[in-house]
């Protein structure tokens, strides 16, 4: 039997053994919530059957509107509630996902034990489910990219779990969970439908790491595609990220770096100066890669 948590339209999987909630980002699902304790709760995920034990947490959790003390089983559809924020726990008939990381009773990082956290397609029920957001809402204008503040939401959810998997030094899960949430947003960008500039900065930030982490060219390769499409710079962060990551990997697309170089040089007179900073900092970049 296979359990899993829906959130803010997400769906998590949960594996066997524990899944902590709560603020703090050793958590499996972090909540930023003032009215939630760092660590306020902790599911305890077994082959037929879900706990929920309240971990002394200062406002208490509430199981279908009843306050709860203590530890206590869970149905398929109770909702809990912890803070202001609403979870609902449902039976899924989805194969499992490849776990990735969980944390022990003690709090140390593990790999692997809870739960994987993806995107979900709704296009395609079968596939093995994680985080997605919900559908968008139509709009009138087809080349905007609506839903933002949701997929970018998804998408640092999806983050805070690859950062743990990086700081473990595990660059291969972190691919594997972000991969299909970057791949739809440069196909986004290349059909046209205009990534809105928070979601781009968002993904970005998250391949550079992963271009880091992994070595591969590819996903530097990804960042300049993203930002040339919108025909601005990189934002700092993500400039700082790309001078690691070039400094490791052996294969830049150097022509597409130097198309997005010329690109903004051909527009500089409409830059700001924070902006001319920052086509400076990029031109560096081209000259580090001219050097590999």
């Amino acid at each position: 039997m296979r359990f899993r948590l829906r959130y803010l339209h997400h769906d998590l999987e949960l594996s066997e053994g524990e899944f902590a909630l709560g603020r703090s980002a050793d958590c499996q699902l972090s909540l930023d919530d003032p009215l939630v304790s760092r660590r306020h709760a902790l599911l305890v995920v077994a082959r037929e059957s879900v706990t929920l034990e309240d971990l002394q947490s200062r406002n208490g959790i509430a199981v279908n509107g009843q306050r709860v003390a203590g530890r206590v089983s869970l149905q398929d559809g109770d909702t809990i509630l912890i803070g202001s924020q609403e979870l609902t726990l449902h039976l899924s008939r989805e194969a499992a996902p490849r776990d990735l990381m969980g944390v022990t009773q003690a709090g140390r990082l593990t790999l692997p034990k809870i739960a994987a956290v993806g995107w979900v397609s709704n296009e395609r029920p079968t596939r093995p489910a994680t985080v997605r957001p919900p559908p968008e809402p139509a709009s009138s204008d087809p080349g905007v990219d609506t839903g933002t503040e949701r997929r970018t939401e998804a998408f640092n959810l999806l983050g805070g779990v690859a950062d743990k998997a990086l700081a473990l030094g595990r660059a291969e899960e972190a691919e594997r969970l972000l991969a299909t949430a970057l791949n739809e947003v440069v196909e986004a960008s290349r059909m046209g439908r205009h990534p809105s500039p928070s979601l781009v900065d968002v993904a970005a930030r998250f391949a550079a790491k992963l271009a880091t982490a992994t070595a591969k060219g590819a996903w530097a390769d990804y960042v300049i595609e993203l930002y040339d499409a919108q025909g601005r710079p990189c934002p700092a962060p993500v400039i700082d990220e790309l001078y690691s990551a070039f400094r490791k990997v052996s294969a830049i697309d150097l022509p597409r770096l130097r198309g997005y170089v010329a690109h903004l040089r051909e527009r500089q007179a409409t830059l700001g100066p924070a902006e001319k900073f920052l086509l400076l900092r990029i031109e560096g970049l081209e000259r580090l890669a001219a050097l590999r």
